[in-house]
């Protein structure tokens, strides 16, 4: 692992700068109708300086402290999955001319790399797992891999979690193992940096660094330590066959008594991919569009096949997601689909828990 350099505070914009000149379009965590999300930044000032957040299942609320620091807050409702997977584009399209239909291929444009600043561990972990879904195999997804490509992932390290987090249970946090290319341990006076890769090596060569102290080292390992205290845990390994044994366990019909089936969950957990094409035409039938949209296990269509719905009541549609994120994925992509970063649990209008319905279900004890 390469060794942490010292950032003063108020040398971060040299670092947004380069960043800026090497051609990225800079994008950070943004105060935004009473949520913490992502938009364009230019300096330090575009970040939420001294915003703390209040979450609880069903709750999450912004508060201000006189804290210096730009990165003391838990997730918003956002992850990098809109940046790279959209919610809604085209990918085919046909027009009608004097000479019949003419059909082609939407091609994915170019966009301008992206720099992404503030990625939290559980996320690093979140977008793995879509790379490995849109990128592996034969036919990698064109438009996915526009968007990822060349991307630079600034990094920081989690201090102050939410209550509703648990990735500490699932492996993918506090702390950022990899897949960055900088690092950061924010602390009060400035940042240690730390390279991931050969662009964040080539990126800290510019930066107005010096070496770290020991005790700089000292406060950021304890900090992830504190953070690493979570209140919450999920069972740990595949759950599958746990679930497949409880089909019938009163705590799906307790669950689907309670879940509005909004999707809330699914939109925004930052692993679930589930999508649905429609048709968008004109209304003169010269041209039509294939788009590729966001969809939700939740929903009635989701499950739709040759005029039957599979999964017709709340019931099954909560035990298909929970049985496919926490077991099925293992066989898959060799993992669970959670990383513990607890958005599905503060953004479900009702607040459910889905680290006490594994816990339920399975007879586990965390």
């Amino acid at each position: 692992m390469d060794v942490p350099k010292f950032l003063a505070r108020e040398r971060l914009d040299a670092l947004l700068g380069a960043l800026a000149h090497a051609g990225y379009a800079l994008i950070g965590p943004r105060r935004q109708e009473g949520a913490i999300v992502f938009g364009p930044v230019r300096t330090q000032q575009d970040l939420p300086r001294g915003v703390c957040d209040s979450q609880e299942p069903g709750h999450y609320r912004l508060c201000d402290t006189p804290s210096p620091r730009l990165f003391g807050f838990a997730n918003g409702p956002q992850a990098l999955k809109p940046l790279f997977f959209a919610p809604r584009e085209a990918l085919w399209e046909v027009r009608r001319n004097e000479a019949g239909l003419q059909f082609a291929a939407v091609t994915p444009a170019a966009p301008k790399p992206l720099a992404i600043i503030g990625v939290r561990a559980c996320d690093l972990a979140a977008l793995a797992l879509q790379d490995q879904h849109f990128l592996a195999g034969e036919r990698p997804d064109a438009h996915y891999a526009a968007r990822r490509a060349d991307a630079f992932l600034l990094t920081v390290n989690c201090t102050h979690p939410a209550t509703t987090c648990f990735c500490a249970s699932t492996g993918d946090g506090p702390e950022a193992s990899g897949g960055y290319d900088l690092l950061l341990d924010e602390l009060d006076d400035g940042y240690l940096v730390t390279a991931g890769s050969e662009a964040g090596r080539a990126m800290l060569t510019y930066l107005p660094t010096q070496a770290a102290s020991d005790e700089q080292c000292a406060a950021a390992r304890e900090q992830s330590r504190v953070a690493a205290r979570q209140q919450r845990e999920l069972p740990a390994g595949n759950l599958g066959p746990a679930f497949a044994a409880q089909l019938e366990h009163p705590r799906w019909a307790d669950v689907a008594a309670r879940c509005l089936s909004c999707g809330n969950c699914t939109a925004v957990c930052p692993t679930c991919f589930c999508n649905a094409q429609v048709e968008d035409a004109d209304l003169e039938g010269a041209r039509s569009q294939r788009l590729r949209q966001w969809d939700s296990c939740f929903t009635e269509g989701h499950s739709y096949i040759h005029g039957i719905v599979i999964r017709d009541d709340t019931r099954k549609r909560y035990r298909q997601w929970l049985t496919h994120k926490l077991g099925h994925w293992h066989a898959q992509y060799g993992r669970s689909g959670c990383v513990g970063c607890g958005r599905c649990i503060t953004w479900c209008p009702v607040g459910i828990d889905i680290t006490e319905g594994a816990a339920a279900i399975t007879g586990a004890q965390v």
